[in-house]
């Protein structure tokens, strides 16, 4: 498998507001490719740590690290190898492959949903195995009980609210609406791209919003959050890459998942107050698990690999 079709298959992997905030170089052998923050893709309000940001290069990661063990290729995955903080890892790739090939033909399958889910229950077999994903990767899953999911819901209506009084929000959301062909961004029609744009910047919706968001996380077959010990870029990289192969795990049980991590977007405050039911882990993504559907793929841009220079493989 060549570098272009390794980047291809990691472009298939999910960023917020699908901005795809990744950038490749390869090596002239191609035995080394690094991942490096995009900031022209970036959520400066949204996300102004680039805590996201980073996560989403994680789940990319993760993905290229699975088409690479489809291949037969292992790969080393050296983090933050250079004081450029957008130079997120480099990739060697060598040595034996691991378990994740396993996981390659979910890579295009899987979708992010975005509506309710069926009445229906997770079995704790898989909760278990999605438990394992994460820790895998060095990071904790917890599956919130009755009592949780009824903190998590007032806390997702709550942050709507917040998020959706910020003008400045809703101006950099509205800006991510986009017709398909433009490969990244929220997808809408040609016809639906203006008036969507013109609600979105101009109408606080996060009373509504909030209330239907918050049936959406009590009515969910299961509700998880994705958490670390840290906070550090270092804990958002694994973050990303812990996301992605539960993911990738959910879509092999017959399930998707519909992100509501606008606790950890809306203040700092109010993440703390969601690490308190995680009894001190720091949240990094919430989301709602439930059955559906095969559905459209999200567009992604052309894939792009810069050229770089030779390094000495990892000792």
């Amino acid at each position: 498998m060549s570098i272009m079709e390794l980047v291809a298959a990691a472009a298939q992997a999910p960023s917020s507001h699908n901005t795809q905030p990744w950038r490749w170089i390869a090596s002239p052998d191609e035995t080394r490719i690094e991942l490096h923050a995009d900031r022209r893709q970036a959520l400066p309000v949204n996300d102004p740590r680039g805590r996201e940001l980073v996560i989403s290069c994680g789940a990319a990661l993760f993905a290229l690290r699975v088409a690479a063990a489809h291949a037969g290729t292992g790969t080393v995955v050296v983090p933050f190898p250079s004081a450029d903080p957008d130079h997120l890892a480099t990739v060697h790739l060598a040595g034996t492959p691991g378990d994740e090939g396993a996981l390659y033909d979910a890579l295009a399958a899987r979708h992010t949903h975005h509506g309710p889910f069926a009445r229906t229950s997770v079995p704790p077999m898989v909760l278990a195995a999605l438990r394992a994903a994460a820790e895998a990767e060095g990071a904790c899953l917890h599956v919130m009980d009755a009592l949780q999911r009824d903190s998590v819901a007032g806390l997702v209506a709550e942050a709507d609210r917040v998020l959706w009084c910020d003008r400045g929000w809703r101006r950099e959301l509205a800006r991510w609406f986009r017709i398909r062909r433009r490969g990244d961004g929220l997808p809408v029609s040609i016809a639906a791209l203006v008036p969507t744009r013109f609600v979105v910047a101009h109408l606080d919706l996060g009373r509504r919003l909030g209330r239907a968001d918050a049936r959406l996380v009590e009515e969910a077959p299961a509700v998880v959050v994705l958490a670390t010990h840290e906070d550090e870029p270092e804990d958002w990289l694994r973050a990303g890459q812990a996301l992605e192969r539960v993911l990738l795990v959910a879509h092999g049980a017959g399930l998707s998942a519909a992100f509501e991590n606008q606790p950890c977007e809306a203040s700092p405050a109010m993440r703390a107050r969601l690490a308190a039911v995680l009894q001190g882990h720091v949240p990094q993504m919430v989301a709602r698990l439930g059955p559906t559907a095969p559905a459209r793929p999200t567009p992604r841009r052309p894939v792009r690999v810069s050229a770089g220079r030779g390094a000495p493989a990892p000792r």
